[in-house]
């Protein structure tokens, strides 16, 4: 997951989907996170972009 500068998250209540950008806009990963595994995987990653998107039934 080297060189990831945004990472979009679609929030929901129990499952998050993380979705890693490069620069140039290629994929660098998509994930599937629980609530739990949510925090630790966003410590991990490199200084970067999160942008968060929350459907109708996020609360």
């Amino acid at each position: 997951m080297d060189n990831v500068t945004i990472i979009g998250i679609d929030l929901a209540k129990r499952v998050f989907h993380a979705h890693g950008a490069r620069a140039d806009g290629c994929v660098a990963f998509r994930k599937r996170l629980t609530r739990a595994q949510l925090l630790p995987f966003l410590s991990a990653q490199p200084s970067c972009v999160v942008a968060m998107e929350a459907c109708a039934s996020a609360r």
